[in-house]
């Protein structure tokens, strides 16, 4: 089966797959070390699902990744202008403009992206003593997981600012972006050149309040309570935890337990609510159950934050099924949704 291609012409998704493959299982695989869950899970996919690849695409497909990584280079050593100069003497007038199109398009498209590419060690060094507007503006363009990180590890005190910036952070002065995005730059030696951008706002923190560990989300929660009683509770509305679970209906608790370690559910048990526990369990075959309470009856001590990192894969799971459209979460009063 060759690979199918659209109207267009292959994806970048097809295309970083055929690179990914040429490249090697090595090679690939320190590229994903650097990959979020999703992107991975699509690459392989794609790859997967590719079929056999002609040498021409192939060729042509490595040829069009090394003219990029170069002009990337160029541009995060000299700018745009240096970098058009240099391809058009090495490819012409015509291929260099192409090329360099291509990737101002794409810079634009994801602003702060330089960024992104830091680990959150040194993006916290780096924001260390900025005001928590700028902090609240950076966390807001990272990937939730990643702004997770970011922001527990933020003095107590700081956390609620940022938070509640954020929170009410519906959009952001093109200017105001480009002034903050070229300082971070000098400052990082880094390179980028954005446009303009609108993130924040409750979504924005819920997102990343789903991904922080249980005693930094209800440390910002009762914090937000004090310094802004509505938005927390619009915040609490939409936040998934894991008591929650007594909100799924059955066919939604079987497909959650389909697909979650079973180590973590008597771990994450082992301190639920009699509501939670009876939940799981009557969504268990009889034999699996009795298995279950044995397992934490027999556990023994344990400390708590395992039980609140198990905790928290569980609840990851939840939110993977429910943006995949298989199961529904349902909060609150009438139908609403938790996105």
């Amino acid at each position: 089966m060759a690979l199918r291609q659209g109207k267009g012409g292959l994806t970048g998704r097809q295309k970083a797959a055929i690179v990914l493959v040429a490249l090697g299982s090595e090679l690939s695989a320190k590229i994903f070390s650097h990959l979020e869950d999703e992107q991975i899970e699509e690459l392989t996919m794609e790859i997967a699902t590719m079929g056999k690849i002609p040498t021409s695409t192939r060729d042509a497909v490595l040829q069009e990744f090394y003219h990029s990584a170069l002009a990337r280079e160029y541009m995060a050593f000299g700018g745009i202008d240096y970098a058009k100069n240099v391809l058009e003497k090495a490819l012409g007038a015509q291929k260099a403009m192409e090329i360099i199109s291509k990737l101002t398009v794409s810079l634009k498209a994801t602003p702060f992206e330089f960024v992104r590419q830091a680990t959150p060690e040194q993006l916290l060094s780096f924001l260390e003593g900025e005001h928590p507007q700028t902090i609240a503006l950076v966390i807001a363009h990272l990937e939730p997981a990643k702004a997770a990180v970011l922001l527990s590890a933020l003095p107590q005190e700081l956390q609620t600012e940022v938070a509640l910036r954020m929170a009410i952070m519906e959009g952001t002065n093109p200017s105001v972006v480009r002034d903050v995005e070229r300082e971070l730059e000098r400052r990082m030696s880094s390179a980028g050149n954005q446009e303009t951008t609108s993130a924040g706002g409750i979504k924005s923190l819920v997102d990343i309040l789903n991904n922080v560990d249980r005693a930094t989300e209800k440390a910002i929660l009762e914090r937000l309570e004090e310094e802004s009683p509505a938005i927390a509770e619009e915040v609490s509305k939409m936040l998934f935890v894991f008591e929650d679970i007594i909100l799924l209906d059955d066919r939604a608790v079987q497909l959650v337990l389909r697909d979650i370690d079973q180590k973590d559910l008597a771990l994450a048990l082992k301190v639920a609510s009699d509501d939670v526990k009876e939940k799981m369990f009557k969504n268990m075959s009889e034999r699996a159950a009795t298995m279950l309470r044995e397992d934490i009856e027999f556990m023994g001590p344990v400390r708590l934050r395992n039980v609140e990192e198990a905790q928290q894969r569980i609840v990851a799971t939840i939110r993977r099924l429910e943006e995949a459209g298989e199961i529904v979460v349902s909060r609150g009063q009438g139908d609403e949704i938790v996105v």
